[in-house]
């Protein structure tokens, strides 16, 4: 896979090439990833970016220009299609994150300020996509999760391939609690189905246990783990 993000704060984007799971597929040769800096595209001196909105109103907005040329120019390096990340997009979730991770290529947009020039969305932009309703400084930090979310599940990069299978929303649901070493601590122990040895009873535990967990903690997601009981 190839990821292009195209951004005024390019730097934000060095940590992922030094850790976690974005970093071993880059050394594993699974993912490759371009950063493009907006302002490398203004013309003036000053590096120019961003201007007042016609109309009034506060904060800055993306011009239409630079980020034109920068989106064209990311397109040829890195092809696919171009998604720009704002609050006003399609809710990301874990089903997104699956068809992306199916994508061989795609080019992230990084707002800033108050957003982007809406001729460029109109002209260059093939999705819009929002990782929640809230609102952050910049399109950076959901770029850097959306990539996370999306990387984790191409083949080979999780030491278990059933990992993903088994993460929260994967089957509808939340995932159920985990226990290790020590069996016993500050008075709680392990419950006694997990040190059973029987694994289709655990199996079931666990299953009841992401259901109930769900039901209590998010049951707008009730449509979806109704088909897992």
């Amino acid at each position: 896979m190839q990821a292009g993000v195209i951004t005024i704060f390019p730097e934000i984007f060095s940590t992922i090439t030094r850790f976690g799971t974005i970093r071993k597929a880059i050394e594993s040769n699974l993912f490759e990833f371009k950063s493009f800096d907006i302002r490398d595209y203004a013309s003036d001196r000053r590096r120019t970016v961003d201007a007042r909105p016609y109309g009034g109103g506060p904060g800055m907005i993306l011009m239409p220009e630079p980020l034109a040329a920068c989106i064209d120019y990311a397109k040829q390096s890195v092809g696919g299609p171009v998604i720009f990340l704002t609050p006003r997009g399609e809710r990301f979730d874990q089903k997104m994150a699956e068809e992306l991770a199916q994508v061989p290529k795609f080019t992230l947009v990084c707002g800033r300020y108050e957003g982007i020039d809406e001729r460029i969305i109109k002209t260059r932009v093939d999705q819009e996509v929002s990782i929640g309703d809230y609102v952050i400084s910049g399109g950076e930090f959901a770029a850097l999760v959306l990539l996370d979310a999306v990387v984790r599940l191409l083949p080979g990069v999780l030491g278990n391939k059933e990992s993903a299978h088994q993460d929260s929303f994967s089957n509808g649901m939340l995932e159920g609690p985990h226990y290790t070493r020590p069996e016993k601590f500050e008075g709680l122990d392990v419950p006694r189905v997990l040190l059973s040895g029987n694994h289709q009873e655990i199996k079931k535990w666990r299953h009841q246990q992401a259901l109930d967990w769900t039901r209590k903690r998010r049951p707008d997601l009730e449509g979806n783990y109704n088909q897992y009981r």
